[in-house]
């Protein structure tokens, strides 16, 4: 696998941790969804276990630990952002059927906080907690700073091909960008413009969101 960080074994321990968010893995299920070798897969999942990381189910299969509960409950406390944003991220995802993001600046590229899926078979998922560029993508040219005279900025095959995405800026009380908040899926759905479709829909959730944060 590719390193993200440039620290191998840390990227390899959070690829663990994301492909376990999906349910609980065996070993030789570990090691088909992360690619690690078994021997690698097996030593990062027993270390993850020893600090209450990952556990054992009653089939002995790997799943996410305690501590991840501990430490996911100070995360909200201390960035409330995605917890005050997830009914109106619901709201817009069941309003539009297609899948739902927000995404907060960090440096120069963007995190995704929040992911809900479209319930289409057919649909773009991004996994939360996933850093994407800020030069492409419509949530990443928000964040930098643009926005279009509607509210929003789209984007058509900009950094997947085949799918298009609208977003809209959040605003915090001071009028500064927090976060953005996107509506992406294919093309044969959002059309090559996203905006005319759903722009309306995603200002009015990102002004919510602002409005909640207080």
């Amino acid at each position: 696998m590719d390193s993200v960080t440039g620290v191998g074994v840390l990227d390899k321990a959070v690829a663990l941790l994301r492909v376990l968010a999906q349910g609980p893995l065996s070993l030789n299920g570990l090691q088909a969804a992360t690619g690690l070798p078994r021997a690698t897969a097996h030593r990062l999942a027993v270390a993850l276990e020893v600090h209450g990381l990952l556990r054992r189910d009653a089939e002995g299969r790997f799943d996410l630990g305690p501590e991840l509960a501990t430490l996911g409950r100070a995360a909200s406390e201390r960035f409330p952002l995605a917890s005050l944003a997830l009914p109106v991220l619901s709201e817009l995802r069941d309003e539009t059927g297609e899948s739902v993001q927000l995404f907060v600046r960090e440096g120069n590229q963007r995190r995704c906080v929040v992911s809900l899926q479209s319930p289409h078979a057919l649909r773009w998922i991004v996994p939360e907690g996933v850093l994407f560029p800020l030069d492409a993508g419509s949530a990443g040219r928000v964040l930098s700073g643009e926005v279009g005279a509607d509210g929003w900025v789209e984007s058509v095959e900009e950094r997947e091909s085949g799918v298009a995405s609208v977003s809209a800026p959040v605003h915090d009380a001071i009028g500064a960008v927090v976060a953005a908040v996107s509506v992406s899926g294919p093309i044969d759905r959002l059309t090559r413009r996203p905006g005319q479709s759903f722009g309306p829909q995603v200002v009015a959730a990102a002004a919510r969101i602002g409005r909640a944060l207080g």
